[in-house]
């Protein structure tokens, strides 16, 4: 059965047993603990753990999940992908224990024909909690399984919770005996390899307190409402209906392995180590598709660096079997074939997709000859002192600042007999992960990092009525108030802090929309707000500059969103959405927004694109979006489910999670069709007009255009034209002949240039000659000493010159000063041969301020009355060495 087969029977299957079938979120999630969805439970979080009323009773929904944690073990083990599909079935207080393992056990063993997956029912063996005698006892009576088919199990295995106070219960898990040949007897407490997990039943009727780790936490009592969570791992269930050894061998990545091992030449299986770095191939390339279709493009940090490691990975480990030529043609349309089936959107998006892909594989390939360079010095460096281990700063050097995979640095260093300080470049990176984590988890929460009090407040008020589509002031409650970590009675004047109110008008920043700009006004004090975010799902939050008095817990206030800045927040969202049609108009459908950013005034899009725009191309895209402007075209918001918005060929941003209805936002009708919760203008002439003030690369594929918009395009319209009139006064000519008049002065500044390089090339012959006829001798060695007033540059022509006309055979050292204190000294090969190396000499008269090669070396540093005595004795020193 093919793997699609599996996935469209198990929706069949729930949808016909009364559950909604919910499409897969994005990979990107919103969620600020989180990069990627990595649980078939994190959409229904909100719903699971009670912050939001589910809008369904049942549900189910195959899951696209990322895990990387343990990227190291894949490959290794039959067990670890980095993408897996998770099958899920839940419910939110409508069945509980019964039903869930029924439906297991029903779909797990009917036979095909009836709609089931047919295994064999004496082959499977279950897991319970040691305290979960109702659902061993369900076992018995659902299944007739015998008790020693019913293994107990602790905490550890079969205890759900998130980790913090909230909901939580035991779980129920189902193995299937794969046969003697894999593995030892005894279930799965005995052998996981024979025994293979592949359905999680989670029933959620607790409530826990505090307390780490998996066990030890106090259980509060039953939740009022009981959940069913429940995931069947889609390639597990593959590999078992497809009997094969591992889910590297399912019809979703064994053609991409076959494919690259046809590529290097290998059949898989004749060597252990060659057949790991074909699975990690197959696993990889396939998880860089199915992130590439959710718009996640590649980048140095947060999701964008999970993408680029997977993708340089996977072109690694082809260099490492022996395969040196471009990859990722070959194997990425094949991974497409795979997924189309269950995914076309990776068909319809495949040239994005492509154009990404081999994008960051030719990047890479640069970054490998340039950071070899680099890693090589590092160990001649290392040896030159006596080492013999690489220290980890310099690992991470390589990681982040060329992009050179620590694996590769490891490798290339144990082949030239050095050792890499692993536990210093794992320090740093975990620093900079560290870092990023708690910059995002505090500016989604407003400032803070917990949000625990925040949560406090939810609980106990509900969600925020939100106004902000409506109105732009509002009477409202300030239902908290909260200083740097916990909830205060008021804050004063000059504090900082964050305020919750019952009822809000301002924008909280989302989708690249940034937040409202406003005052909160209250009969003892005035408060300016200057930032807004969601932390919690329903929450909204407002950090808060006191300016007058003090805002107090229970105060009534009236909220205000300061109009010109959402009269330009408008503008600017809006310009995004019409730059984004215009960018599609002109370069094509491929050309799609993977991130954008708006606020008063200014607003960039990122999309993919190989290379930069020519000024042709930036203005056709330029006119295309003022032309939509002074079209004056209608803009309309309509509300509809997902599918019907895809069905109208609405377009949504890959990072954001939708509920049963989402909002549209249209400019024109299908000119411009999105996604979007941000706020607009009514007509697209309200939006003045869109003036591209630049256009940039960030990243391998990707460029980025900024635009001023509204009154601030009409300004920075006026400055440059005000510009050019200048420019035009200064030269003396006409507008329309600026460009060739300053084109003819630029020809002729550098014919200058280069008659002022001949002269001083010539002038320095000219020293140099002199100086190498004046050199002193020093116990057999030639020695030039001399100052200019001129750069560094100057100094190392002169000292290469002079060192160039001493004697031939003759050993030589010439050393040149500037005035500004730099300092250069050239060797010849007859001194160098005679022990006197450049960078060694520097080294030493300069105490170590300056390096360079054994010919030539350079330093600083040093006050100019020390370097005039450091050139004065240096024949003294030459002679001593």
């Amino acid at each position: 059965m093919r793997t699609a087969d599996i996935r469209q029977r198990f929706l069949d299957f729930f949808a016909a047993r009364g559950h909604t079938a919910v499409p897969s979120a994005p990979l990107p999630t919103p969620d600020p603990t989180l990069l990627f969805v990595n649980a078939g439970m994190v959409p229904f979080k909100p719903y699971l753990t009670g912050e939001q009323p589910a809008p369904w009773p049942r549900a189910t929904s195959v899951q696209k999940c990322i895990r990387t944690l343990d990227i190291e073990e894949v490959g290794k083990t039959t067990r670890h992908g980095s993408f897996f599909q998770m099958n899920g079935n839940f419910s939110f207080g409508d069945y509980f224990k019964h039903e869930a393992i029924g439906y297991a056990w029903e779909l797990s063993t009917a036979a095909r024909k009836d709609g089931g997956y047919g295994l064999d029912p004496e082959r499977i063996w279950v897991t319970v909690h040691h305290s979960d005698a109702e659902a061993r006892a369900i076992w018995r009576e659902v299944a007739g399984l015998p008790d020693e088919r019913i293994v107990d199990r602790g905490d550890e295995d079969n205890f759900w919770s998130m980790g913090v106070p909230g909901p939580c219960g035991p779980c129920s898990e189902l193995y299937y005996d794969r046969g003697p040949a894999l593995g030892r007897a005894g279930g799965p407490a005995v052998d996981e390899d024979r025994y293979m997990e592949f359905w999680n039943l989670v029933f959620m009727q607790y409530e826990r307190g505090e307390g780490p780790g998996k066990s030890g936490y106090p259980i509060l009592g039953e939740l009022p409402r009981r959940n069913i969570d429940t995931g069947m791992g889609l390639e597990r269930m593959a590999t078992l209906l497809q009997d094969k050894p591992n889910l590297y061998e399912i019809d979703e990545t064994r053609p991409v392995l076959d494919r690259a091992a046809d590529l290097a030449g290998l059949r898989y299986g004749a060597d252990a180590q060659a057949d790991v770095r074909l699975r990690v191939v197959a696993d990889h390339v396939r998880t860089a598709l199915m992130l590439l279709a959710d718009g996640t493009t590649p980048g140095n940090e947060g999701r964008g660096y999970v993408l680029r490691r997977i993708l340089r990975r996977s072109v690694r480990a082809m260099r490492r079997l022996g395969f040196h030529d471009p990859a990722l043609p070959e194997l990425l349309t094949v991974a497409r074939d795979c997924m189309a089936p269950s995914y076309p959107e990776v068909s319809a998006h495949f040239a994005r997709i492509a154009d990404q892909a081999y994008g960051e594989e030719d990047a890479f390939r640069a970054t490998l000859k340039q950071g070899t360079t680099v890693l090589d010095t590092q160990v001649a460096e290392v040896k030159r002192g006596g080492g013999r281990t690489l220290p980890g700063d310099r690992a991470f050097l390589l990681h982040d600042t060329y992009g050179f995979p620590i694996d590769l640095t490891l490798e290339m260093a144990a082949e030239q007999g050095v050792e890499v300080d692993r536990e210093g470049f794992t320090a740093l990176m975990n620093e900079q992960r560290e870092r990023a984590r708690a910059d995002a988890r505090a500016r989604k929460s407003g400032g803070t990092n917990d949000t625990s009090a925040l949560r406090a407040v939810l609980d106990a008020h509900g969600p925020t009525d939100w106004r902000a589509w409506d109105t732009l002031t509002t009477e409202s409650t300030v239902l908290a108030v909260l200083g740097t970590a916990d909830a205060v009675p008021a804050v004063r004047e000059g504090e900082l802090a964050i305020v919750v109110l019952d009822r809000s008008p301002f924008y909280a920043e989302s989708g690249g929309q940034d937040s409202d700009a406003g005052r909160i006004s209250g009969t003892s004090g005035e408060a300016e707000v200057i930032d807004v975010q969601r932390p919690l799902p329903g929450l909204v939050v407002h950090r808060v500059r006191v300016t007058a008095g003090e805002l107090a817990a229970g105060e009534r206030v009236v909220a205000a969103v300061d109009p010109e800045w959402r009269l330009g927040a408008r503008q600017a969202h809006s310009g995004t959405h019409v730059l984004h049609a215009a960018l599609r108009e002109i370069l094509g459908p491929n050309a799609l927004q993977s991130g954008s950013y708006n606020r008063p005034g200014y607003l960039r899009l990122d999309f993919p694109w190989r290379g930069a725009l020519s000024p042709a191309v930036r203005g056709e895209v330029e006119e295309a979006a003022n032309r939509a402007l002074r079209r004056d075209l209608p803009v309309g918001v309509r509300w509809m489910t997902l599918p019907e918005a895809k069905e109208i060929g609405a377009l949504a941003l890959f990072d954001e999670t939708y509920g049963e209805k989402v909002r549209v936002v249209e400019i024109g009708g299908a000119w411009s069709r999105e996604l979007c919760g941000g706020t607009h203008v009514e007509h697209a002439a309200q939006v003045g007009t869109v003036a591209l003030t630049a256009e940039s690369s960030v990243g391998a594929g990707m460029r980025r255009l900024e635009a001023a918009v509204g009154i601030e395009g009409f300004g920075y319209l006026a400055r440059e034209r005000d510009l050019v009139t200048r420019i035009a006064e200064q030269i003396g000519a006409p507008r329309a002949e600026l460009s060739d008049r300053i084109a003819g002065l630029l020809d002729r500044l550098k014919a200058a240039d280069r008659e002022n390089a001949r002269l001083k090339a010539r002038a320095t012959a000219a020293r140099a000659g002199e100086l190498a006829e004046r050199a002193v001798d020093a116990e057999g060695t030639l020695v030039v000493t001399a100052t200019v007033d001129g750069a560094p540059d100057e100094a190392r022509a002169l000292a290469l010159a002079a060192r160039d006309r001493l004697p031939h055979g003759r050993p030589g050292v010439v050393a040149v000063a500037t005035s500004a204190g730099a300092f250069v000294l050239a060797v010849n090969g007859p001194a160098r041969e005679a022990g006197r190396e450049a960078s060694a000499m520097v080294k030493e008269l300069l105490g170590g301020r300056g390096g360079g090669s054994r010919d030539v070396a350079q330093g600083g540093g040093v006050p100019a009355d020390d370097l005039a005595g450091i050139l004065a004795e240096l024949p003294r020193f030459v002679a001593g060495r």
